[in-house]
């Protein structure tokens, strides 16, 4: 599957998309295509070329009108930090955790599930945080709002056609 980077009007990385979403997007007038692959898309009554980058014509919304619930959503709620030992980790070191465990009645819900570092998982096990002897650093709540956070890349795995759109991003990530 080829990746499209779909960029803000001021040519900010906003989301990576699969060439089809961007296609359908191009011919609803809703982006411009800015680089190519040189892979052909072929219909009976068009030639074009694979888009790699496109802008959006308009800027997108800031605000959602709810915040969908999902594992990456949890992590950025809790700041991409374990909410038992308080250490910042990258999302492949975090899982999330039931603080009421699920054996016991608890809910895959907003209120009830942290961003937790796998060593702190296992250490909680089939418990509460309370019958473990671990505190939360924060209860857990259903955000009505997110922050807006560009899309992560993997700076081995970028196409050559994105790299003058995502260099900045390294940069500012290095900086972090």
């Amino acid at each position: 599957m080829s990746r499209v980077l779909v960029l803000t009007p001021a040519y900010v990385p906003h989301k990576v998309v699969a060439w089809e979403r961007a296609v359908i997007m191009y011919f609803s007038k809703k982006v411009e295509i800015v680089d190519s692959y040189d892979d052909d898309l072929r219909s009976p009554s068009l030639t074009m070329k694979m888009p790699s980058v496109v802008r959006l014509v308009r800027q997108p919304s800031l605000m959602k009108r709810s915040v969908k619930f999902s594992r990456v959503n949890v992590f950025t709620r809790d700041g991409f930090r374990c909410q038992y030992c308080g250490s910042p980790k990258r999302m492949g070191e975090l899982n999330y955790d039931h603080v009421v465990p699920r054996h016991v009645g608890g809910r895959t819900t907003w209120e009830n599930i942290v961003a937790a570092c796998y060593p702190c998982n296992s250490r909680k096990a089939n418990r509460t945080p309370e019958q473990a002897g671990m505190k939360l650093l924060r209860r857990p709540y259903a955000p009505k709002t997110l922050p807006v956070m560009p899309p992560r890349f993997d700076p081995r795995e970028i196409p050559a056609s994105w790299a003058d759109y995502v260099r900045s991003y390294f940069k500012d990530e290095a900086a972090a």
